[in-house]
């Protein structure tokens, strides 16, 4: 599998490992992953649908100061 470097908010990176302590994911790489697939599911199915309303509304493709998972 590809490995893949981000930066994340130290606000996301708290609820990840808070996340995993309470035991919804066995581990880090478990639930970041999982979290991604879902977002990118979340975005394929509620995303813009023609490339000219992309960027339209606030520039964040729908969402208005981060991207929700």
């Amino acid at each position: 599998m590809p490995k893949v470097n981000i930066n994340v908010p130290e606000h996301l990176e708290m609820q990840i490992a808070q996340l995993v302590d309470q035991g919804e994911f066995v581990n880090r790489e478990e639930a970041i992953e999982e979290l991604l697939s879902t977002g990118i599911r979340a975005f394929k199915t509620s995303g813009p649908m023609d490339e000219e309303d992309r960027f339209e509304d606030d520039g964040m493709m729908g969402h208005e100061d981060e991207y929700v998972f």
